[in-house]
């Protein structure tokens, strides 16, 4: 089932940072320098959580994975030049 997960992370080394930052951005939207906003399952986040493990050097880096319900979700608020990410309907013929 799909869900919405922010991940924000805070990696020391610039190669580290940009393997994570493609990592996550394979399964969602930049929002910030070092968050995203991933739309996924719960395999997809155990894969993804699994890359990031190989990645970062668990010293030094760090990197969160947050859960959202679909009621806080609704209730997000955005200011700024900024907006919700639309959520992307593909159609597969």
């Amino acid at each position: 089932m799909a869900m919405i997960v922010i991940a924000a992370y805070d990696v020391t080394h610039n190669d580290r940072r940009a393997r994570l930052a493609a990592v996550l951005q394979a399964y969602g939207d930049r929002i910030q320098k070092s968050v995203f906003i991933l739309q996924i399952d719960d395999d997809e986040l155990a894969s993804i959580v699994c890359k990031a493990e190989e990645i970062l050097d668990l010293d030094s880096d760090s990197v969160w994975f947050a859960r959202q319900c679909a009621n806080c979700w609704k209730e997000l608020i955005a200011l700024g030049q900024t907006a919700k990410p639309d959520k992307l309907l593909y159609w597969v013929v």
